[in-house]
């Protein structure tokens, strides 16, 4: 997911928002929630076939549920035959009727459900992964098997709600030959050597999440306990093969980024944070707790593009996994997060410049997309491809939305609404709604119009104007008009700099730009040289602007 990044520097009701429907068609169903998932599997070194016996538990929030339907992608000719075939689904003790079509297993509860009832079923399955989970040699010839669940791949190895909306906890109990080691989400809870020569490895996820963010990496690692933060175990799991240069990379800015979200967001969700070196992903894959980079990341200098993508995908540590959108139709709210707080740590770690630098790339990137795609909307509407989940523009427009919309409230009051934000979705789902309504909050402004026009509707924001000094009444004229091609306006605040002499301070002033057609006049108490649009880069435009 996070490949974009190569390319730069660096239960819940259904929303209906301004007449577009904010929910992809994912067939969600409030009535169920599932609470924790333990994955039992077997890999061998002889075949691809896993085996798995899974547990999930299940509370339903209403009467008369009569079926539980989860995501697993069938056995087919169409994947190689490829896929998962189930032997038995059991629950309480008794043999449960099911089908399993169509990638979905529906499985026939004994009665139908009693509002707040918990059960458990046990789901025992096999099969060679068409996708989801890479089992390959690496880049040295070892064979591995990574997760790489991206955005809904995980049902092709794992028997879940594969959406974001229903977040569970999990367990990974993995046996594997005892050359492996093995890493997942959360603690491990046993690491046992068996004596028919494999190894027994227990992971458990405390914490709910999202399916995608479920992770498994077994390979010959090295491994390093770098740090602590909070009391929390900061680890390295790299290929045997890269130990002194993928220890050296990954010690470092780990910690003080953990720090910097911690300090400015809110705390830290999971019970460590391991960095881990693997063949299944090309960019970064945040999974909660334990991140996958590409194999190609680990090069032993420490620089600066795999750091940015380290930074990124800490970020969403706290964006995407801890706040996790409520539909893949808000995805923004994981990928523009995780990329504005990407530069927002650069500001506070290498300075304004970097930060500066950071915006304008991503400026350059915005515009291009937009040039060849002037349709295209933040927030979806009722998304059905999966492959278009998310675009470059996701990442780096979202960003700039949020730097917008910290320019419009105020850095301070931005950053209250931040917290306020995480700590109410913290764990749990949030949709673009529930974000503004935070910072609506907190600012005593009313966004509407900002979040309509930013992230609901396509479009760009293009400025032509003149303006002249009337040294009689000392004041500057300007006449400044928005010029979309496609007869679109926005509605937003514009800082105008006032230069004259060389070491006098300019004069800086926020104009309104409410309209097509706009005029102001601005007393100035000198004669000015040079008049500049936006000067403190907190708006996303294009402007042909000059003295009359």
């Amino acid at each position: 997911m996070q490949d974009w990044l190569l390319r730069i520097i660096l239960v819940l009701p259904l929303w209906a928002f301004a007449g577009f429907p904010i929910a992809d068609n994912y067939p969600k169903n409030p009535n169920i929630d599932a609470i924790n998932y333990t994955f039992r599997i077997e890999l061998s070194d002889t075949t691809d076939e896993i085996k798995c016996e899974e547990t999930i538990e299940i509370r339903y929030l209403a009467d008369g549920v009569k079926t539980l339907r989860l995501d697993l992608v069938n056995v087919s000719a169409t994947l190689g035959n490829k896929g998962m075939v189930v032997d038995k689904v059991i629950s309480g003790g008794e043999t449960l009727a099911y089908t399993h079509e169509n990638d979905a297993l529906i499985i026939e509860l004994p009665s139908p459900s009693v509002s707040n009832q918990r059960s458990s079923y046990t789901v025992t399955y096999k099969g060679v992964p068409a996708s989801g989970l890479k089992i390959a040699k690496n880049k040295y010839g070892d064979r591995t098997f990574f997760s790489d669940n991206w955005p809904d791949k995980g049902r092709n190895w794992l028997a879940t709600i594969d959406h974001p909306y229903d977040k569970a906890t999990c367990e990974f109990v993995v046996t594997a030959p005892s050359h492996y080691q093995v890493v997942s989400n959360g603690s491990r809870m046993e690491e046992s050597d068996l004596s028919d020569g494999r190894r027994l490895t227990h992971w458990k996820e405390s914490v709910p999440i999202a399916t995608w963010l479920y992770v498994l990496g077994v390979a010959p690692f090295a491994v390093q306990f770098v740090d602590e933060f909070d009391g929390k175990s900061i680890e390295t799991w790299v290929y045997h093969q890269d130990r002194d240069a993928g220890f050296y990379d990954f010690a470092i800015p780990t910690k003080k980024v953990l720090e910097f979200y911690s300090d400015q967001v809110g705390p830290y969700s999971y019970e460590k944070l391991a960095n881990i070196q693997s063949n299944s992903v090309s960019g970064g894959m945040e999974a909660a707790s334990a991140i996958l980079y590409s194999e190609k990341s680990v090069v032993g200098d420490r620089n600066e593009r795999w750091r940015n993508v380290v930074i990124h995908e800490i970020a969403h540590q706290w964006f995407g996994n801890a706040v996790t959108e409520y539909d893949w139709d808000d995805v923004w709210l994981s990928e523009g997060f995780a990329t504005y707080f990407t530069l927002l740590f650069i500001e506070h770690a290498y300075g304004h410049d970097a930060f500066v630098k950071g915006l304008a790339s991503s400026k350059k990137t915005v515009d291009a997309f937009y040039g060849k795609n002037p349709d295209y909307r933040i927030v979806h509407d009722n998304l059905t491809d999966m492959d278009q989940v998310t675009s470059i523009q996701t990442y780096q427009k979202g960003s700039w939305i949020l730097h917008m919309l910290r320019g419009v409230v105020g850095t301070d009051t931005f950053w209250k609404g931040i917290r306020s934000y995480y700590g109410k979705y913290k764990d749990s789902n949030a949709t673009t709604a529930d974000f503004q309504r935070e910072m609506e909050e907190v600012s005593g402004l009313d966004l509407n119009d900002f979040f309509q026009q930013w992230l609901y509707r396509p479009g760009t924001l293009k400025y032509k104007g003149i303006w002249e000094y009337d040294s009689k009444n000392k004041v500057v004229k300007i006449s400044l008009d928005q010029v979309q091609a496609d007869g679109s306006f926005f509605k937003m605040p514009l800082e105008v700099g006032i230069y004259g002499a060389q070491d006098q301070a300019p004069l800086i002033r926020t104009v309104q730009v409410n309209e097509k057609l706009n005029t102001y006049r601005i007393p100035v108490n000198f004669e000015p040289e040079r008049l500049v649009l936006d000067p403190n880069f907190w708006v996303l435009m294009e402007a042909d602007f000059s003295k009359k």
